[in-house]
């Protein structure tokens, strides 16, 4: 089974992390963390340069995180940009980042968007379907929330999802596919 379809990549899994297999989107140049745990049917498109997932994350079914080049851009003309996902962060079901800097325990939940403009600095959720694609840097603990996209600030940052993690490391292995540790890679044929 191979987990990239008509696409070129070259992925780096750390021990202790857990890879479904089904499903999965990997372009480009990929780095992903120990005990991060990433759901069947992510796709993860290192486009416009590498992407570093750091440890701990979680990423739901049919999350795309994507370093894609800006729209109108030369990409001929442009240097590779590096998209660095912090460590503890949660990607629910279906959200999409391309912020190329998040920090760490930032959780974007159901069908969140955050665009290529955004830097997610710490401890930052953005709510069910909120949509962020200004160019701002979120200050730490903020929270982004209801269809007007309120703000507010939390005293505190979210809950680690240690069990969460825990438990998924024990499951996905016995009902999944998952990609071993170390580093694979598939180069599309030339047409």
């Amino acid at each position: 089974m191979c987990p990239a379809i008509n696409s070129s990549y070259q992925v780096t899994i750390a021990p202790g992390a857990y890879v479904c297999e089904e499903r999965l989107q990997l372009v480009g140049e990929i780095s992903i963390g120990s005990k991060t745990i990433i759901h069947p049917g992510v796709s993860i498109i290192a486009e416009a340069g590498p992407i570093f997932i750091g440890d701990g994350n979680l990423i739901e079914e049919q999350c795309v995180i994507a370093n894609r080049f800006p729209p109108g851009v030369d990409k001929d003309q442009m240097n590779q940009v590096v998209m660095i996902i912090g460590n503890n962060n949660v990607f629910e079901v279906g959200s999409q980042c391309e912020a190329l800097k998040v920090g760490d325990n930032n959780i974007l939940e159901c069908k969140a968007q955050v665009g290529r403009s955004v830097t997610l600095t710490s401890g930052c959720v953005i709510g069910a379907k909120c949509s962020l694609t200004t160019d701002e840097v979120l200050p730490e603990n903020t929270v982004v929330f209801g269809s007007d996209h309120q703000r507010r600030t939390m005293p505190d940052r979210p809950a680690f999802q240690t069990h969460q993690l825990d438990f998924l490391a024990r499951i996905l292995p016995t009902s999944h596919y998952v990609l071993k540790h170390g580093t694979k890679s598939h180069t599309q044929p030339a047409t």
